[in-house]
């Protein structure tokens, strides 16, 4: 499992869709790095688990299946924007 800590949008870009990198740390191994979206999304498709830190805990990261395809956090239930309140890196 990894925790995504910060992202980085496309120039003048403000939703999901224009997350183009995500930083993540994984606190078993203690390994941090920076992946680009895609890579994100087809390391979350092959069993990856990716979650978000919030107030209430953390949120798992999902796969949304458009063109591309991006990542989003759903949290009871509801899709939620964790994301995007994340730091900029």
């Amino acid at each position: 499992m990894v925790y995504i800590t910060h992202i980085r949008l496309s120039a003048g870009g403000t939703t999901l869709k224009h997350i183009t990198d995500l930083y993540w740390h994984n606190p078993q191994t203690g390994e941090s790095g920076a992946s680009p979206r895609a890579n994100m999304v087809d390391w979350i498709d092959r069993g990856g688990d990716a979650r978000v830190k919030d107030q209430q805990g953390e949120v798992k990261v999902e796969v949304v299946r458009d063109q591309p395809p991006y990542l989003r956090t759903v949290a009871n239930g509801r899709t939620t924007d964790n994301l995007l309140s994340l730091p900029r890196f």
